[in-house]
C-alpha cells in the first residue's frame, strides 16, 4: 500500500494511553503542516488478560503486530512506549525517532498509606511487572504482591474497590493520562530504579522509507536518544529472559552522562548493580551506547543466575 502523500498513518495500540501517545505525535506533525490518520492495531498483548505477560513471552508482544503493518505498508509509522520495545527489532525497521522524556518514576498509589513504608505487614500491592514485584520483595518481603492488568484505569478502579490496599504504576503514564492526582507518592528513581527506557515514547519506521523519516526527524530530542541509546545497549548485553527483573536509569546531564543499573533475584533477596559516570565525545549516541554495552557485559557474571531463570 503506497503511502499517501498527504497523511501519514500511525499506528498504535489500542489503548487509552497508547492513543494519547499517538496523539501526542499526531499533533506535534500535525503543528509542522504534515497531516495524520491514527490506525489502532490490536497486539498480541492487548488480547492476554489472564495470565502474566512474562508468562506469555514478555517483550514483543506489544509491538508485533505493529511492526508487522509497518512492514506490510498497512501503516508509515509506529508509536511505541519504548519499556516494551525489544532490543533487536525485525530487519527493515528502525526507531527513527525519541520524544522528549516524561518522568521515569514508579507512582506509589493507596487509599490508606502515604507510603510503602506505611503499609501494615500483609497488605496486599498490586504490579503486573517482574520488576516491581522484585524491588518490593526487596524491601518489603512481608507484603503480599498481587498480579495486576488491564489498562491505567482498570486498575486504579481495582485499588478503589478495595481488590488491593496499594498499586505500583508508571508515573509517565499517569501523568499523560491526566491522572497524577491519583499518586500518593513518587518513588525516587536513584533509589528505586525504574524499568529501561520507561517514560520514553519512540516512533518506528521503515529503513528504507527516508520520506516519513524526514519529515519526523524535527520530532527526536537528542537528550532522550542518547539515554535510551545507553538503557538499550545495557539491556541488550545482559540479554535477560521476561522473567529477569532488570532495572536501570541513564541521566544526561550537558556532556556527563550518568548511569546505574541493576538485575535482582526474582524473590528479591539478592541483586548484583553497576554504574559510571562518563563524559561523551563527538558521537554521544554512540558513546552512550558503548558504555551501556560494557555496563552490561561486565555486570553478567554476576547476574548470570537470574539472568538465565
Amino acid at each position: 500500500m503506497p503511502q499517501s502523500s498527504s497523511s501519514l498513518r500511525l499506528g498504535t495500540r489500542g489503548s487509552k494511553l497508547a492513543r494519547t501517545q499517538a496523539g501526542m505525535v499526531a499533533g506535534a506533525l500535525e503543528e509542522r503542516g504534515i497531516a495524520c490518520e491514527i490506525v489502532p492495531v490490536k497486539t498480541t498483548g492487548d488480547r492476554i488478560l489472564d495470565r502474566s505477560l512474562a508468562d506469555a513471552g514478555g517483550k514483543g508482544l506489544f509491538t508485533k503486530e505493529l511492526e508487522e503493518a509497518l512492514l506490510s505498508g498497512a501503516i508509515d509509522l509506529a508509536v511505541h512506549s519504548m519499556k516494551d520495545v525489544p532490543t533487536a527489532l525485525p530487519g527493515g525497521l528502525a526507531i527513527a525517532v525519541i520524544l522528549p522524556r516524561e518522568d521515569p518514576s514508579d507512582a506509589f498509589i493507596a487509599k490508606r498509606a502515604r507510603a510503602l513504608s506505611e503499609l501494615p505487614a500483609g497488605a496486599r500491592v498490586g504490579t503486573s511487572s517482574v520488576r516491581r514485584r522484585a524491588q518490593l520483595l526487596r524491601v518489603r518481603p512481608d507484603l503480599e504482591c498481587l498480579p495486576l492488568r488491564g489498562n491505567v484505569d482498570t486498575r486504579l478502579a481495582k485499588l478503589e474497590a478495595g481488590e488491593m490496599d496499594a498499586i505500583l504504576l508508571a508515573m509517565a503514564g499517569l501523568k499523560r493520562l491526566g491522572l497524577a492526582g491519583h499518586v500518593t507518592s513518587i518513588l525516587n528513581p536513584e533509589e528505586w530504579l525504574p524499568s529501561l527506557a520507561q517514560g520514553a515514547v519512540g516512533i518506528e519506521i521503515r529503513q528504507s522509507d527516508t520520506k516519513t523519516a524526514s519529515l519526523i526527524a524535527a520530532l527526536n530530542d537528542e537528550a532522550a536518544a542518547t539515554e535510551l541509546a545507553c538503557e538499550r545497549a545495557f539491556q541488550a548485553a545482559l540479554d535477560g529472559s521476561c522473567r529477569t527483573p532488570i532495572a536501570g536509569l541513564a541521566r544526561l546531564d550537558g556532556r556527563r552522562l550518568c548511569f546505574r543499573g541493576e538485575v535482582i533475584a526474582p524473590d528479591g533477596r539478592d541483586f548484583a548493580a553497576t554504574s559510571f559516570r562518563i563524559e561523551l565525545g563527538g558521537d554521544p549516541k554512540q558513546d552512550a551506547a558503548r558504555a551501556g554495552r560494557d555496563a552490561g557485559i561486565a555486570l553478567r557474571p554476576r547476574a548470570v543466575r537470574w539472568l538465565s531463570e
